[in-house]
């Protein structure tokens, strides 16, 4: 009886996500007396998200101190002498849509939520990357390029060019500047305008070569136009979801298309006006690395190009690592996935951070981007034939508020802890345990860590030849900062 007291006692506290004041292996037998089952000073901070949504992103009470005091959990083992990529940032795409919806709160509401989203106060998460779009995507309310010319007309010294259609997505650029003035932002287009396409549409078609040269120049002056709204665009990808010509905007390129395309008219054009903002190729599913690899092993390409961008809507996340292993000197980035409306809390929350957060680090990204940043109650507004389910990080509801969707918390489980300029650095993983960590430049250790098994787990946090023992119950996620 007195064993069965002590299991109970166990899966009490992994329910809770405490500490645990007695050892047991990790099968949940046998418990033996931990030698030092009670220390008095923190040195663990340990934030946790519980897949059922009772708890989210939440600081634990649990006092955590490192011991040599032996036990029988499994071990995740944590060595910052091991140091992988650096860390550009954590974030979502602030779409027009998304501009469109944040507007709608009230003055003081909408500076609130930009504080908790990208400001650093305790109550924040942190947000220190964005992804925009170089005119509309599929989830603005309606379609435009930045030289829009009536039917059969061309601008090929680009004289039309504006920025007024964006005004919106613009000053709330500004006003995320003010509270985070080293956010990082990549750009890219869904389509060009469509006098620059075979099929004159926005939907689909090819950009023909002979506009390839104003294309680029498009390119410099939308960077040199928003560097004078004070807005430094730090990389840009050619197209987004280049094999995925159906959507509302969108436009086919193909990886010989745009390794032409880069070599010789993009790259060049940036050169030329001195820009510095990088070429990342690709921005499509990790189905088809055989497409930045093509366009990488163009060595006339390959000197203008930082690395590749990648979704995950087909494929697996270690396609990154297979770029990478390809061409190592070259970045790779994670840059879109979307939690839907119909979607889950508990499962959405596992497979993101899993995939996502987890995963693509662990396969070498310098990023991990959810899509959407915010949207209105009814998933809009989007584009004739844009996404109808994309569920945004946040649901404006009305002028004076706004609810938290599992996107929030999938990022904020990094994005609050983990500024630009971190490492990544080594952290073993077990068949039920997904892991990653990373040292900041302050040089706080960081473990995030997902219980993807079906049953709570115990487990010890293992730096230094000293470890902490945690617990997670099934599908929680915790981020533990030392």
């Amino acid at each position: 009886m007195l064993v069965n007291k002590k299991i109970q006692t166990f899966f009490l506290a992994s329910l809770l996500g405490v500490s645990l004041g007695c050892s047991q292996s990790s099968d949940g037998s046998n418990p033996n007396p931990n030698p030092n089952p009670n220390p008095t000073t923190n040195e663990v901070d340990f934030w946790l998200t519980k897949g059922n949504g009772s708890v989210k992103l939440e600081k634990q009470a649990t006092v955590l101190g490192f011991t040599t005091a032996a036990n029988m959990y499994q071990n995740i083992d944590v060595n910052d002498s091991q140091v992988f990529q650096s860390i550009d940032g954590f974030g979502f795409t602030l779409t027009g849509g998304s501009a469109q919806a944040i507007n709608q709160l009230a003055a003081s509401k909408k500076q609130e939520l930009l504080q908790e989203l990208f400001g650093a106060a305790a109550n924040a998460v942190s947000i220190n990357y964005l992804r925009i779009s170089i005119g509309a995507s599929d989830l603005n309310a309606t379609v435009f390029s930045y030289d829009d010319m009536p039917a059969g007309q061309t601008d090929l010294t680009l004289a039309n060019f504006s920025l007024a259609p964006d005004a919106q997505l613009i000053q709330l650029l500004k006003d995320i500047l003010l509270i985070n003035p080293n956010i990082k932002i990549m750009a890219t287009p869904w389509s060009p305008p469509v006098w620059m396409k075979d099929n004159n549409s926005t939907i689909g078609g090819s950009l023909q070569p002979q506009y390839y040269g104003v294309y680029a120049q498009y390119f410099v002056k939308y960077i040199q136009k928003m560097q004078e709204e004070g807005i430094r665009i730090d990389a840009i990808t050619p197209q987004n979801e280049p094999l995925h010509p159906g959507n509302n905007p969108s436009m086919s390129m193909t990886a010989l298309q745009q390794a032409e395309f880069i070599k010789t008219n993009l790259g060049p054009a940036f050169q030329a006006a001195g820009l510095t903002t990088k070429i990342v190729a690709y921005d499509h599913n990790c189905d088809k690395p055989e497409y930045p690899i093509t366009v990488l092993s163009d060595a006339a390409a390959y000197p203008y190009v930082d690395g590749s961008a990648f979704h995950l809507y087909a494929g697996d996340i270690s396609a990154l690592s297979t770029v990478h292993n390809a061409f190592p000197a070259k970045n790779l980035y994670f840059t879109e996935q979307y939690t839907a409306s119909t979607g889950s809390f508990d499962g959405d929350l596992k497979w993101h951070i899993k995939n996502v957060v987890i995963g693509s680090v662990r396969n070498w990204s310098k990023t991990a981007l959810e899509w959407n940043l915010a949207n209105d109650a009814s998933f809009g507004p989007h584009t004739p034939g844009g996404c109808t389910t994309c569920k945004g990080a946040i649901t404006v509801t009305g002028d004076f508020s706004f609810e938290r969707n599992v996107g929030y918390y999938i990022i904020g489980h990094a994005s609050k802890f983990v500024p630009a300029g971190s490492v990544r650095i080594h952290s073993t993983q077990t068949s039920s345990l997904s892991t990653v960590a990373f040292k900041t430049p302050n040089n706080k250790k960081v473990l995030i860590a997902l219980n993807d098994n079906a049953t709570p787990q115990i487990f010890n946090i293992k730096y230094n030849g000293k470890w902490v023992a945690v617990s997670l119950e099934a599908g929680s996620v915790g981020t533990f900062v030392w």
